[in-house]
Parts: structure tokens; sequence; C-alpha cells
């Protein structure tokens, strides 16, 4: 561009004239440049990137729940690797974290997490235990959790407060509610429960416990045996005397895989009808053990490998491809919180800075279907979801387990109140090795 400065008549008049031709000439630079300069375009210079959305993963990578922690692990992994880790324009960062199957532990990562690595979410832990310990902290210091396991009944309940949500999660006892009416249903009178000795245990036998008592059935005896139970003759011995007309029983982890084992070789499989919670036949857990050990348990859950639908076909064959298993539910969970998560970032243009509505977002989210099936949630922070009566048969694919559960019926739109009105329900203790709602 050429500035053609006019003559001027006298030595002044040449210098004012110099001086407005350089201004005018700074002036139209300046604005070529914010312009966008060369060419003529239009725009500005690239705003600074914003920094990375952090996310703390907490699971066990170590101790008794292991396997299940590395299942939410590679289920979490896969969402992002399938969809890409950038979400409206903000990239997902994850940091992961062993909980080491211990609350101690996991509230030590969490404190870690948030005050050295400052993320800005926490997903996990695994254990209700864990979640338990997590979940305080978490609150206190105003830091979003979602728990896709952790099933803890009283975090959504009486202690639901803002910061805790269950995206693609449940609690202990929204699935064996309905396996107490079920279980009366069949003509069984006389149950006997047994579980792990704490919070998960007592809330998966309290919900059967209850809802079977209440339709008239009597429970016999209920026993509670320590996590890591390895040698269960005690116990079978003490079942097998009761000769109740069915068995209700929770284990997780390893102590699943020992149980069934047992419950087999003690002569018990194809003597007494067993009931089972969602953990005792995951994919984490049965895997490994031969289809005459642990195929044709009745089960009870909010999502079954074996669905026949869709979206669970999507995600079982994409994380059998990845991994060379079946997924468990553990898997699915973290994977289902993946899009969740998306899906609310999505809805706030990647401005996670106003907690209030990103969490707000979270609770809106709703999913048409997903690996576990359509799911809302309701306003204590705890998905609205289906139940399935699960069956164990041999899987269609022997070297990715030897059995797997399909669906034998389904309960759809489960709350975790049952359907007991919620002002009602929580006048009533959570449940607990004192309390387990039984109605005599």
């Amino acid at each position: 561009m050429i500035f053609r400065i006019p003559k001027a008549h006298s030595a002044g008049g040449a210098r004012r004239v110099l001086a407005a031709g350089l201004v005018l000439a700074l002036a139209l630079s300046l604005a070529a440049c914010s312009s966008g300069g060369k060419g003529g375009t239009s725009g500005q210079n690239p705003a600074t990137p914003q920094k990375p959305i952090r996310v703390g993963f907490l699971s066990p990578a170590t101790g008794n729940a292991a396997s299940s922690g590395q299942d939410m692990a590679n289920g979490w992994k896969l969402w992002w690797q399938q969809h890409g880790d950038e979400v409206a324009g903000r990239k997902v960062e994850t940091i992961y974290y062993d909980t080491a199957s211990d609350p101690n532990t996991a509230l030590t990562r969490a404190r870690k997490a948030v005050e050295q690595d400052q993320v800005d979410m926490i997903v996990g832990p695994y254990l209700a235990n864990e979640g338990l310990a997590v979940a305080a902290y978490t609150t206190q210091n105003k830091v979003p959790l979602f728990l896709p396991t952790v099933s803890a009944d009283d975090l959504t309940q009486r202690k639901a407060n803002p910061y805790v949500i269950r995206v693609a999660g449940w609690t202990s006892s929204q699935t064996t509610h309905p396996a107490g009416e079920w279980a009366y249903d069949q003509g069984y009178r006389n149950v006997l429960t047994i579980a792990n000795a704490y919070a998960f245990g007592y809330e998966n036998a309290g919900g059967f416990a209850q809802t079977f008592t209440e339709k008239g059935g009597k429970v016999i005896k209920q026993i509670w045996s320590p996590l890591g139970t390895s040698d269960y003759s005690p116990y079978l011995s003490q079942i097998s005397a009761a000769k109740p007309d069915a068995v209700f029983v929770e284990m997780v982890g390893a102590d699943a895989v020992h149980f069934l084992e047992q419950w087999k070789s003690f002569g018990l499989k194809d003597k007494v009808p067993l009931i089972g919670n969602e953990t005792l036949t995951d994919q984490s857990n049965v895997r490994k053990l031969p289809a005459d050990v642990a195929s044709g348990i009745t089960t009870f859950g909010h999502y079954a490998e074996g669905r026949d639908d869709q979206a669970t076909k999507t995600f079982v064959d994409g994380y059998a491809a990845a991994y060379g298993v079946y997924p468990s539910y553990m898997a699915a969970a973290a994977f289902t919180n993946g899009q969740w998560i998306s899906q609310a970032i999505l809805q706030v243009k990647g401005d996670l800075s106003n907690k209030d509505a990103f969490l707000a977002a979270m609770r809106a989210v709703k999913l048409d279907n997903s690996a576990f099936g359509p799911m809302t949630m309701d306003k204590y922070g705890n998905p609205v979801e289906n139940v399935y009566i699960r069956k164990t048969v041999p899987a269609p694919d022997s070297s990715k387990a030897g059995v797997w559960n399909v669906v034998e019926k389904t309960y759809p739109s489960v709350s975790q109140f049952w359907t007991y009105k919620p002002e009602d329900y929580l006048k009533q203790p959570v449940y607990s090795d004192q309390f387990q709602g039984i109605k005599q």
C-alpha cells in the first residue's frame, strides 16, 4: 500500500503534514493486522487454548477387588478410545489412582487428586466402603463425585447432596427389592440369606428380606461372612442343616468365586435353589469359572451382557474385541459414565467453571438407551433404570467366558425406592446387620 503525502507550502506545514501521514499509516496498518491482514481475510488471532478437563479416576488395581477395578478402568478407556478425548472443544484428561480395595487408601488418593492434581471431578471408586469414605471428603470440598459402581444406599437417600451423583450407577437394594417379591411368587416361604459383612452385603440382603417378608415369607437365618473369606464350609454346613426352600446370596470379587466353587463341591448346586445378587455372577467373577460351576444360576441385576439389544451388543462386541473377554457390569458402568459426562459437557458447551450449572446438566441427562438400557436420574441423584432377572448360560464364545448372563424378565424403570413412597421409605433406617426391614 502506498501513502501519498500532500506537498507542504512551508517548513512547519511540512512537519504537520508528515506527522499526520505517519499517524494515518500507523492506524491503517493496525487496522489491517486486526482484520486479518494478508489477503483481506477477516478473523481474530486464535484464543489461548483452554486447559484440559481433568478427571480423577479411582479404582482398585490391587487388593481383593482388583479384577473389578481393572474392568472399570477398561470400560472408561474404551469410551474415550471410541469417541475421542475432546468434548465441546475441551480435551478430557484422565489421571488414574489405585485405591487398593481399601477405604483409607481411596480417601488418600482422592485428596491427592483434588489438592495436588486439581481435578475437576472424580469418577469412582468401586467398593461401597471406599465410596462412603470419598463422598464425605468430596462433598466437604465441593468436588463433583460421579459413582458408576458405589451403591451404598444412603449416598442418594438420607445423605443425598448435590455433589454426589450415581452416574450410570445404582443403589445396593434397588435390584433386590424385586428379587424378594419374585422369590415369594415362586412359592418359596422359608429362605436363608448369606452376604458379605459390610454395607453392600447388608443392603442387598435387606432389600430382599424386606420385600420377601412383606409378602408373607420368612427369613429363617441370616449369615454374614467377612470380606476375603476363602473357606465357606462352616457356612455351607449351616445352610444344609437349615433346609431352606431357597438361599439368597450376595458375594463380591474373589469371595463370589470361592462361594460358587464350594457351593457345587459341597453338593448344594442341584439341591437348593440359589437366588443371587448382581455381583455373584458378574463377568469379573465368573468368566474363568467352568460352565458346570457357574451355569443355571438366577440373579437380579441392572445389567446383563447377554441382553438382546443393539446398544448392549455394540458395547459387548467392542469390549470383547479390545480386551478379549466379555465385559462386567463395572466395565459397562464406567463406559456409560463416559457417555453421560460427555452429554453434560456438551450441554454446558465445555464450560465447567459454574459447578451448579454443570451438576444440573449431569442430573438432566436422559439416555434413551445404553449398555444397561434406558436411564434417567431421580431428584436424589440415583438412576431410574431397568432391573433384569438373569440366568447364567454357556457363553456363545467360550474363549471370552465360560458363561454369561441373559435376560429372562425385565422390570422397567425401577426406582431406588421400589414401589414405596420416598418420604415413607426414608423414615426407616438404612439396611445394616441390625436392621433388615424384616416383617414378622
